[in-house]
Formats: structure tokens, C-alpha cells, sequence
């Protein structure tokens, strides 16, 4: 049959470009194409005639001969391998995906099947391919975008499930829009000019973006965009492979934040290696504090700047670290700077690791401030004692000055009153004339004791205006010659049997710009002093110079003078030499003198000789300060 019009027939089926297989309706060959010798690796001859099962894989021959038989029964054309995978077997062994259309017909009553066969296997590769590149994109953690260059505004026509995931944003939100959705607002950032730039030029660019998804959270985005091209040339598409380094960045920030407190602390930071103890980092407030810079110090160890610690002691002392027997340890120590000085220092010394590598952190206090403010505060310490010894024996000193006044009261009031009482008694006795002699020698005494007396109630006086501040100077001009002669007319009536003042010479033209009232009190003082302590006969004797600036006022006694141990004690209050208890007096006569004349800057000194006479010299300005007042 197939023999008539062979050739129209032949022609016809090698003009098919698919497979083509004849069979009979008991799967037998009976015909092929030269595209099916192609496919399944047989020649005409080896097939003709033989079964189908020859090209079916031998698992599915049972199913194959049960479908055949329904198919010859319904007599419908059919396509084969669109809902179920089909697989042929080749002579070598090799089984292939097929597509199989089959095409029942009739000729002279026998029924026929024509199978055109499709050799698909690159399509399955293909799609394999292609299904598994759609996983990886799937399946990847970065966030991957496709856009469509070729349409407007660059929409975003795929997107991984990891973007979907990093955003926040629905499919809806997503497609067909173009991907500056990711920045709201926040659109001026310098790096996403070169992003459109190089979009705009269809090239590669890689670009770090604050990004925002759709909850409002800011994320630190590193994008990397690149063209696809058709084989023309033309850039059809960008694909974005998006990064959420949000972690990274706020870790490099805190990096950087931290590496600007060790370098900008101004405490001293040291890191230097467990084993060989050579510095690895020094900060820069250890730089400007030790006087070496960091290239200096990294060939140098601790020791090197500790002039109080040897190798072995520092070793022992950091192994308790090394053994991990406490986290830290603090102790004091001396460093010292490149220059040669040195400063004491608080160490807090700890083990940390440097990648792999063992290393110690030591945090460096200067305490120098803290050594001076303990020195000070120590020496304060120290003055506050020695004030309050002070006071504690000025205040012993007040009661015993109390009490010596107390005492002196008593004995230099007393001893007058007495005096003045029996004198007062005895001369109502002396009533006749020849008696008169007697009653001027006591009125005599009675007038000695009362001037006594008030010479003690003025010093009393002027010490207590002096103790509280109360002193009015009345400074004017007088002539000094005034203040010798009243003061010369009241010791002469003091003087001792025989006793002589010498007045001085050529005073008549000497003035003073001072109190007078003082004046005369300093030099009444020192002449009543001057008879009390020199013998009957002697002379007493005054000299007065003036300079330009000062007046010198010397008086010369040739009584019994200081003790030499005395001198000293002269001008405090209420001290009386050991040669004179006996002799009446009150011990601030002097006191009384110096403390005027310290507020007039003037002096008092004396010089004097025991059993031989004193002389004292009194410096006084010639012009009083108007503003003196106590």
C-alpha cells in the first residue's frame, strides 16, 4: 500500500521538520522520516518493522500499550507531553524529553497512527535552567529588583521574595512603579545623583542609600545596579541587588565613635601586646601627656616609661591576669616623659584580645592635681594645727596675762591706796607749826601716790583703746620743743634726790605734723621709766635730731638696765624684767609706746646694759598718714 506514490509520499514526510513515526494499530513500524533517524539514532532499515516499545523507555510500556488501545478506540488526534512529561529511548541507551502529537487515519479499512515527534530536550534544559535561576533569585537573602528600561520611568517589573521581605512593601506597591518608593521623602542624599547619572548613561553603579520601608524604619541600604543589553546593544533592563547593611554601618559608627573616645580621651590609653610587651596603640592624650609619638612608642614597652619597675616585677605583677585570676588591677606608679620628667600616675590595667592576639588595655590617670591638692590639703591641715596651737597658747597666754593682771591690779592699786591712807591719817596728827615739815612730806607722798595712780589708769586707758579699735589720732602741726617742756615739767617733779634731766639742744625749730597728746605720752613714758630705774645723782639725758623725712627722739638713762635674757620680752604686755618686781609698775608702759608708733611707722629700739643704763631711740615720721585711725 505505502509503496504506491512512494515518492509523493517521501517527499512529503521528509518535508516535515519534526520526527515522524508510522505505526500500525498493533505498534508496529511502518514508516519514519529521516528526522526521526536523527532523533532516536536508528536507521530506517533497524526500525522498520520492529515494535514501538523499541523507542519507548522500558518502564512505561505497560501504560503505553493500555493508553494506545484507548486512543485507536476514540480515533481523536492528540498531543502528547503538554500536561505530562513524555520520554523516548535512543539507541544508545539515552531517554529524551518528547512532545508527541498523534494523528489517527484510515487507509483501505486498516487504521494507522503518524506520531511527529519533538526532540525537546535543550527546551527542558532550558526551563530547567531557567527554573532554576527563578530559586536562586527566589531563594537568595539579598533583595533583587528587575526594571524595564525600555518603558517610562524605569518600572520594577520582578522582585525577589527577599526584597518583599526587607521592604515591607505589597506586590501592588511594588510593580510598575520605579523604586524611588524606597526613599520617600529623604531624596536629597548626594549618592543617589550618581545613581541616576549612571542610569540615565546605562552603566554599572554601586551606591549607599538611606532607605525606608514601609513602616517608616530607616535602613541603610548598599545597592549595586547594573544594564542588561539586547544584541543590539540597547539596555532593555536593570537589575538591583539590594543589601540591607544597617547593622554594619551602625557598627562601623560605633567603631568610629569608639576609636574618637581612645583617641580624644584625655586620660592616657595604652594597648600593648601580652608576650612581648611592646605598645601597639597609644592614644593621643598619652602622646601630648608622655612627649613621644606613636611610631616612638610602638618600639617601646612599659618599661620603658616606668623608671619605678623592672621586667621581673612587671611580669609578676600582670600575671594574675594572664592566669585569669581577676578581670582588672589598679595600682599607682611614676611615669616618665620623653623630656626627663616625671608624673605619678593611677593605672587600671585589664586583658582584652586583639583579633587572635592577647593584648593589655591600660587607662592612665594622671594624679598630679590629685597629689598636690592632697599635699595642699595636708599642709592646710598641718597650718589649721599650728593656728589652733597658736591660739590654743594665746589663749593660755590671755588667761595668764589675765591673771598677772589681775595680780598687778591688786598690788599697784593696793600699795598707793596704802600709802595715801596713812599719809591722809598721819596728818591730822601734824597739827602744830613746828610739824609743817612733816606735814609736807606726807602731802608729798599723797601727791606722788594719786599721779602714780592716774599714770596707771591712762596706761589702762590707752591699752584699752588700743585693744578695741577705739583710738582717734587728731593730727596737726606743733613745735616739738612744746611736748619736751611740759613733759620735762612733769618728770621733774618725779625726780629722785640728786637726779638731772639734760635738755636737748636746738629744738626751738623742729615741728611735727602728728598727734601731740601721743607724742607727749611715748616720751612722758620712757622719762617717768628712766627716773623710776636710776639712781639718786644721775643724769637723764635727751638728744633730738630731725631729718627731712623723720624726727629721732634718744633718751639715756644710767640705771640699772636689762638682763640680757629680759631684752627680748621687753615690749609684751605685762612683762617686767626680774630686776625691777620689786619696784612699782604695770608692764605696758612700752607695750603701749611700740603699738603707737607701729601705727604711726615709726620704730622703738633700746639698747642697754645691765647695772649700767639703757637708752632707748624712737623713730618717728615728721608727716602722719591722715588716713591712720584705730
Amino acid at each position: 500500500m505505502f509503496k504506491q506514490d512512494q515518492e509523493i509520499f517521501n517527499v512529503l514526510l521528509e518535508t516535515v521538520s519534526e520526527g515522524v513515526v508510522i505505526v500500525d494499530n498493533h505498534q508496529h513500524i511502518m514508516e519514519v522520516n529521516q528526522s526521526s533517524e536523527t532523533i532516536f539514532g536508528y536507521t530506517k532499515t533497524e526500525l522498520m518493522g520492529k515494535e514501538l516499545n523499541l523507542l519507548i523507555p522500558s518502564n512505561f510500556h505497560d501504560n503505553h500499550s493500555k493508553y494506545f488501545d484507548e486512543f485507536i478506540k476514540k480515533g481523536k488526534r492528540r498531543t502528547m507531553g503538554e500536561a505530562t512529561d513524555i520520554f523516548a529511548l535512543k539507541k544508545d541507551g539515552t531517554i529524551i524529553p518528547v512532545e508527541v502529537e498523534l494523528n489517527p487515519f484510515t487507509i483501505y479499512n486498516k487504521t494507522y497512527v503518524m506520531a511527529l515527534v519533538k526532540d525537546i530536550s535543550k527546551k527542558k534544559e532550558i526551563e530547567k535552567n531557567l527554573m532554576l535561576r527563578s530559586k536562586a533569585l527566589q531563594s537568595a537573602n539579598n533583595g533583587i529588583i528587575i526594571t524595564d528600561a525600555l518603558k517610562h520611568d524605569n518600572p520594577v517589573i520582578y522582585f525577589n521574595l527577599a526584597f518583599q521581605k526587607l521592604t515591607g512593601f505589597s506586590d501592588k506597591e511594588i510593580l510598575n512603579h520605579n523604586c524611588r518608593f524606597l526613599q520617600g521623602k529623604d531624596r536629597d542624599q548626594p549618592p543617589l545623583n550618581a545613581l541616576r547619572e549612571a542610569i540615565k548613561k546605562g552603566e554599572s553603579c554601586q551606591a549607599t542609600l538611606r532607605n525606608y520601608k514601609k513602616d517608616g524604619t530607616m535602613f541603610w541600604n548598599d545597592l549595586y545596579v547594573f544594564p542588561i543589553t539586547n544584541d543590539k546593544g540597547i539596555v532593555t533592563n536593570f537589575i538591583g541587588i539590594q543589601n540591607d547593611v544597617t547593622l554594619k554601618i551602625n557598627a562601623e559608627a560605633e567603631r568610629h565613635h569608639l576609636a574618637s573616645i581612645f583617641h580624644e580621651s584625655l586620660n592616657e590609653i595604652y594597648v600593648f601586646d601580652s608576650k612581648s610587651l611592646k605598645f601597639i596603640n597609644v592614644n593621643f592624650g598619652a602622646q601630648k601627656n608622655i612627649g613621644y609619638d606613636l611610631e616612638e612608642l610602638k618600639g617601646m614597652t612599659p618599661l620603658d616609661i616606668k623608671p619605678l619597675e623592672n621586667e621581673e616585677n612587671f611580669r609578676q605583677k600582670i600575671s594574675e591576669l594572664l592566669e585569669k585570676n581577676v578581670e582588672k588591677i589598679e595600682f599607682e606608679s611614676i611615669h616618665k616623659r620623653k623630656d626627663g620628667t616625671t608624673y605619678p600616675i593611677d593605672v587600671h590595667l585589664q586583658l582584652s584580645n586583639l583579633g587572635e592576639k592577647e593584648v593589655f588595655v591600660a587607662i592612665i590617670l594622671d594624679i598630679t592635681e590629685q597629689k598636690n591638692y592632697t599635699h595642699k590639703l595636708e599642709n592646710k591641715v598641718e597650718e589649721r594645727t599650728e593656728q589652733l596651737k597658736r591660739a590654743l597658747e594665746k589663749e593660755k597666754e590671755l588667761n595668764q596675762l589675765k591673771t598677772s593682771f589681775l595680780s598687778l591690779v591688786s598690788h599697784e592699786l593696793k600699795t598707793p591706796l596704802s600709802a595715801i591712807l596713812t599719809s591722809s591719817q598721819l596728818l591730822s596728827k601734824y597739827q602744830l607749826k613746828e610739824h609743817q615739815e612733816k606735814r609736807e612730806k606726807h602731802i608729798k607722798t599723797i601727791i606722788d601716790k594719786v599721779h602714780f595712780l592716774n599714770n596707771i589708769l591712762n596706761d589702762f586707758l590707752s591699752f584699752e583703746k588700743l585693744e578695741t579699735g577705739k583710738v582717734n589720732y587728731r593730727f596737726h602741726d606743733f613745735k616739738l620743743s612744746k611736748v619736751v617742756n611740759e613733759a620735762v615739767y612733769d618728770a621733774n617733779m618725779l625726780l629722785k634726790e640728786g637726779q638731772q634731766i639734760k635738755y636737748p639742744e636746738n629744738i626751738d625749730e623742729i615741728s611735727l605734723f602728728q598727734d601731740e597728746k601721743i607724742i607727749q605720752l611715748i616720751l612722758s613714758n620712757l622719762l617717768h621709766n628712766a627716773i623710776k630705774y636710776s639712781p639718786e645723782r644721775s643724769i637723764i639725758e635727751i638728744y633730738i635730731k630731725q631729718d627731712k623725712k623723720n624726727t629721732t627722739l634718744t633718751l639715756k638713762d644710767h640705771g640699772i638696765g636689762i638682763p640680757k635674757k629680759d631684752q627680748k620680752h621687753i615690749f609684751e604686755r605685762y612683762f617686767r624684767a626680774e630686776n625691777v618686781v620689786n619696784t612699782q609698775g604695770t608692764g605696758i608702759g612700752l607695750n603701749i609706746i611700740k603699738s603707737h608708733l607701729e601705727n604711726f611707722g615709726g620704730t622703738i629700739n633700746f639698747e642697754s646694759e645691765e647695772n649700767k643704763g639703757t637708752t632707748f631711740i624712737v623713730i618717728i615720721p615728721n608727716i602722719a598718714q591722715q588716713t591712720i585711725t584705730i
